[in-house]
């Protein structure tokens, strides 16, 4: 039977387990797949010996995607473009890494907002972090020209700046994230990348009043369901995209990596994901 796992700190809050285990059962599989939660004094030792406990590979999420990359012998491309990893597996004894939120974000938009690349001249960007690598690299996959990357740290920002430039950007824009901002360049696209706005977090303070009439809003925030971000694009008459669906497709080639066969993304496995959501907690 083969084990796979998802590790983070803290872990409590991951649906992964509810999403790979529906999987397993629908495809009568005889594997499992757990949730650990490690000291980040512990990580680096857990990512270097996951398999003698058993474990054939897994997810890595926050924070430790950066610790995960730099304990593969081997990662994918868009590991290495992210410098993240969030799905590693044993190949003949070798560690190897990938990060498959890049595919988890194109499929989701491509589900959600079909034809949004076809006139994306601008994308903007909430965010300097690992996701925030993850969704610069989808847009340069699908060739978005140019691209504004709003966030609080200068520095972080300025540094990603220096990361992408070689990515094919046409014009990339860095500006400070300010209470109540609201410079988005004229974008098609706006991204939230930053865990503002989920449940427990402190909110995300923007405003949409510049955004054009057809511009879509994409947060990566999968808890609550609909963010206030999600809510105000909405109530303006804009497309929206929500974060759960990036979180399911990405799981599905990580499955693979570890069962052997590609998973679909249903509207039972969605369904049974919101209940979870919206079910109240004690």
């Amino acid at each position: 039977m083969k084990r796979a796992f998802v590790v983070g700190f803290p872990i409590s809050h991951s649906r992964s387990p509810m999403i790979h285990n529906f999987w397993l059962k629908k495809y009568e599989i005889k594997g499992e797949y757990l949730a650990r939660s490690v000291d980040k004094d512990k990580i680096q030792f857990f990512i270097k010996n996951f398999e003698n406990e058993g474990f054939c590979g897994g997810n890595v999420t926050i924070p430790y995607k950066e610790i995960a990359f730099a304990n593969c012998n081997e990662v994918t491309e868009e590991a290495r473009k992210t410098r993240a990893v969030n799905t590693v597996w044993l190949d003949s004894g070798r560690r190897l890494g990938d990060n498959t939120d890049i595919e988890g974000f194109l499929a989701n938009i491509d589900s959600e907002a079909p034809a949004w690349d076809e006139n994306c001249g601008h994308a903007a960007i909430i965010g300097a972090g690992g996701a925030a690598r993850a969704v610069i690299a989808a847009l340069a996959r699908r060739g978005v020209p140019e691209i504004t990357i709003v966030n609080r740290s200068l520095e972080r920002m300025e540094h990603l700046v220096q990361e992408i430039s070689g990515w094919g950007f046409r014009k990339i824009q860095p500006r400070r994230l300010e209470p109540g901002h609201t410079s988005f360049d004229e974008a098609n696209l706006l991204v939230n990348t930053t865990s503002l706005g989920m449940v427990g977090q402190p909110p995300l303070e923007i405003s949409l009043e510049r955004l054009s009439a057809e511009a879509i809003v994409y947060d990566i925030v999968y808890a609550p369901l609909e963010t206030n971000l999600l809510r105000e694009a909405r109530n303006r008459g804009l497309r929206i995209v929500g974060g759960l669906g990036m979180l399911l497709h990405q799981a599905a080639p990580a499955f693979e990596r570890w069962f052997g066969m590609r998973p679909e993304v249903t509207p039972d496995l969605r369904r049974l994901v919101e209940q979870d959501l919206l079910r109240p907690k004690s």
